[in-house]
Formats: structure tokens, C-alpha cells, sequence
């Protein structure tokens, strides 16, 4: 038996993040608690966590907050997500590099490095991308989680590609259940 799939612990504490921006420390802390989520209050990981911790999280908020609400944490989350990677993952020089490119080819620079590191946010799931018939990146999640999750890759694309191809890039996203999956396809204007 293979060990579960582990991602970033940013998932988890940039979500309790946009939490507290939202709802307040207080207020964060009874949801938290509320949905079963409790152990998280003033112990946020710091290392890789199983895909598992993640999606529970996710599934809670669905359940406490409501489907729209948790989309939009889960778009902060991975807003802030994107914020972190820029600043502490993402090296400078490959940063200036890519934002030197043409938009086409800097779209596929970047979301090549970004293949070598999927598993880092894509878990069990899966991570592609394309230039035809236009841009689009795919996220395809296999562990048991709610669609409402494509959320957090929405936002951690869209603000990477906004800081470092255009910055009038635009995602459309279409995320459904398919096969047992939740296969979140976005479309890309670069």
C-alpha cells in the first residue's frame, strides 16, 4: 500500500488565512471548531500535509459557509497562494525572465517549471497544460473532494499569470465532477 499523497501546507494556511480576513480571528476560530476543523486554531502546518487534511477542510467550509462563500475563500487562499510562491519559491531571476518572453512563449516557460513541481499542489490529481486550440491549464482532482475546490487553483493561476505574463490576463474556469474526479479545465486569456 503506497503512502497518501501529500501537498503544500499553503492550501491549509493561506485558507484559514482568507478565513480570518473574512470572518475575523473569533469568528474563524467557532467555524473551525464548528466543522470539525478545530485542531487547525493556532497550529497551521509547516511542512508537506496529506491531500486528505485539505480536502476535509474544504468539504467543511462547503457544509458551514455555504458553496459561493467558499469559493471566494478558496480564491483568496489561492490568491495568496500565488503571493507566496512569488515571493519565496519562485526564484527572481527565472521571474524576470519570463516576464521578458513574449506572452505565448512565457505562458509555456512558466507553466513547464510549474509541471516539474505539480505534485506540490495537485496531490494524487493530475496537472496539465496546452496552447491549442488556446491557452488552458487543467487540474484534475482525484481524491473525493467537492467541485467548489477549483476555486483555489483559479485564484493561484490567475495571480501568477497576472504578475508574470500579462497583467490583464483573464481565466474563465469550467470545474465538474467527471468519472469520479473533479476535472477543473481554465481557459486562459493571455
Amino acid at each position: 500500500m503506497s503512502s497518501p499523497s501529500r501537498i503544500g501546507p499553503n492550501s491549509i494556511i493561506q485558507t484559514v488565512g482568507a478565513l480570518e480576513s473574512a470572518y475575523g480571528k473569533q469568528e474563524t476560530e467557532k467555524l473551525l471548531k464548528k466543522s470539525g476543523q478545530g485542531y487547525l486554531i493556532n497550529n497551521l502546518p509547516s511542512d508537506m500535509v496529506e491531500e486528505s487534511k485539505f480536502h476535509s477542510l474544504v468539504t467543511a467550509l462547503q457544509k458551514e459557509i455555504g458553496e459561493q462563500a467558499t469559493a471566494g475563500i478558496l480564491r483568496e487562499s489561492g490568491e495568496r497562494t500565488a503571493k507566496y510562491l512569488l515571493r519565496v519559491r519562485i526564484p527572481g531571476m527565472f521571474q524576470i525572465l519570463v516576464k521578458l518572453l513574449p506572452t505565448g512563449l512565457a505562458f509555456k516557460v512558466f507553466l513547464y517549471a510549474i509541471s516539474k513541481n505539480a505534485w506540490t499542489f495537485a496531490g494524487s490529481g493530475e496537472f496539465g497544460y496546452g496552447s491549442k486550440p488556446s491557452h488552458n491549464i487543467t487540474v484534475k482532482v482525484t481524491f473525493p473532494s467537492q467541485p467548489v475546490v477549483g476555486n483555489f487553483y483559479l485564484g493561484t493561476f490567475s495571480a501568477l499569470l497576472r504578475e508574470l505574463i500579462n497583467p490583464k490576463a483573464a481565466i474563465g474556469a469550467d470545474i465538474r465532477k467527471e468519472n469520479g474526479a473533479i476535472r477543473c479545465n481554465y481557459h486562459c486569456k493571455i
